[in-house]
Parts: structure tokens; C-alpha cells; sequence
């Protein structure tokens, strides 16, 4: 029995390894194929004005936070106990909506970049697939992960330049 199941494990693997060697293996990189979409450049501008808008009113309100900042840090020694309390709430009030706004802009343009990019990444999806079903290839690997530090140039092929046709 023990002799029957060493001989069937050789088998298979001999039958693997063998399979493994008519295998079409492809790799690429997903950035070179990406950041050489026309449509990549009017999606990063579309972005960067975008992150400058947001910047502009956080820089606006934080300005805004430290001229009242500094108002009171003048005046409070003159102020009525109750006066100067109302104005610590107010700027506590000011700095945590702030705050909200920062960590809410960030949610918002991180948002805003996902919906931008996602037809580009599609169109990427798409061309990989359609590579991978024409071309006859087992596997298609994405060499900017550096998840694979190490393929041979012998058994793989880049279709990077495949998919750079593919995706213009």
C-alpha cells in the first residue's frame, strides 16, 4: 500500500512538473501600463486639482483657526470669565470641525480617486484577460509587487508592450 502511494505521488508530480514546463507564463508591469494611458494624465491633473481645492480650504480654515487664535491669546487676560470660556469653546469648536473636514476631505479624495481610476484599472483588467485567453498564457503575473523577485527570462515572456498597445 505504502509503495502503491509513492509510486502514484511520483507519478502525479513527474505529471506536474512535465504540464508545468508546456506553461505560458507572462509578466508585465501594471505601473509602465497604467501611467502610459492617455487617459491616466487627464485623471492625475482632474486629481491634483482636486487635492488643491481641498488644500486651499483646509490652509483657509486653519488660518482662519489661528487669526481667532491669536485674538484671543491677546485678549484674554481683559476677558470676563464667561466671555473667555464661551471663546475656548468657540475655538474648540472651530478646531474639531477642522479636523472633521481634514479627515473627511481625505475620505472624500481618496473616494475620488478610486471612481477616476477605475475604468482605467478595467480597461487593464480587460486587456489582461483578453492577452491571456488569446496569447494562451497559464498565468500573467504583475512584476511591480515584487512579489516575484525572480522570473526567467527563458520561460516567461514580458507583454508589457502587448498591453501597452492593448490599452491605448
Amino acid at each position: 500500500m505504502k509503495k502503491t502511494i509513492i509510486t502514484l505521488t511520483l507519478f502525479l508530480l513527474t505529471a506536474v512538473v512535465t504540464h508545468a514546463q508546456e506553461m505560458k507564463i507572462g509578466h508585465f508591469s501594471y505601473k509602465a501600463v497604467l501611467q502610459s494611458m492617455p487617459a491616466y494624465t487627464t485623471a492625475t491633473v482632474s486629481m491634483d486639482k482636486l487635492r488643491k481645492q481641498y488644500a486651499d480650504e483646509l490652509e483657509g480654515a486653519q488660518k482662519e483657526f489661528n487669526e481667532k487664535y491669536e485674538l484671543f491669546l491677546g485678549q484674554q487676560a481683559q476677558l470676563a470669565e464667561s466671555i473667555r470660556q464661551k471663546r475656548q469653546s468657540d475655538l474648540q469648536a472651530l478646531l474639531e470641525r477642522n479636523e472633521q473636514f481634514k479627515k473627511e476631505s481625505e475620505r472624500l479624495l481618496a473616494q475620488a480617486e478610486k471612481e477616476v481610476m477605475a475604468p482605467l484599472h478595467e480597461k487593464i483588467r480587460n486587456a489582461i484577460a483578453t492577452l491571456g485567453r488569446q496569447g494562451g498564457y497559464a498565468v500573467i503575473v504583475n512584476t511591480d509587487s515584487e512579489a516575484c523577485p525572480f522570473i526567467s527570462p527563458a520561460l516567461a515572456v514580458d507583454v508589457t508592450p502587448t498591453l501597452l498597445d492593448l490599452t491605448k
